[in-house]
């Protein structure tokens, strides 16, 4: 059974009256949810606050839902709606902190204290290049770095990030190519790289 399969079968149950199943669910994404709304909203309080106003209306829209896409995709599309509106009503801009602790960043750790030739100087690198990437996730605009991180971080396909974003395969391509160019970029300078290699 996948993962699809499972959420599909959890959401029938829930159609069905089973309050539980939902929990389920809820459990399931819930950290998912707010590390998707840390990327748009600074406060952790208000985080929680917005993911659980998603996942109250994600409960109250679930009986229209019809599995054309995968329920997280669904959730993920209701999650951002609702932090936008929340955004749009407190009079704010959708920001990412500069100190946002990614997945990315605790691999980074593990993997430099994984290496023998771990010393002052390559770690100091490793935790240079980890904040270029950050720095340069952050001043993305906000579609370019959306794509990017719900295909690199969430490893979403390129199918379920189109239907997230509501746009064709191809403007999904395109934006993920945009965003590693700018990254790339950003990193050329620091790996001594002149830019002949594609990323």
């Amino acid at each position: 059974m996948t993962e699809r399969d499972i959420d599909a079968e959890l959401v029938a149950r829930v159609q069905r009256g089973d309050k539980q199943a939902f929990d389920l669910l809820v459990l399931k994404y819930q950290r998912k949810i707010m590390r998707l709304l840390s990327r748009m909203i600074r406060d952790p309080a208000e985080i929680e606050d917005v993911a659980q106003e998603s996942f109250i209306k994600a409960y109250r829209a679930l009986p229209q839902f019809r599995g054309d896409s995968a329920f997280y995709t669904w959730l993920y599309r209701i999650a951002i709606n609702t932090a936008r509106n929340w955004l749009a009503q407190n009079n704010r801009r959708p920001s990412t902190p500069s100190s946002y602790e990614s997945e990315e960043g605790e691999t980074f750790d593990e993997t430099d204290n994984l290496t023998d030739s771990s010393n002052p100087e390559s770690e100091m690198a490793s935790r240079q290049i980890a904040e270029t990437v950050n720095k340069a996730m952050n001043d993305l605009p906000e579609e370019l770095r959306n794509a990017i991180v719900m295909r690199e971080i969430d490893g979403m396909s390129y199918e379920d990030i189109a239907q997230s974003m509501n746009c064709p395969i191809g403007t999904v391509r395109s934006r993920i190519f945009r965003a590693r160019e700018a990254i790339a970029t950003r990193l050329r300078p620091l790996l001594g790289d002149t830019g002949d290699r594609r990323w």
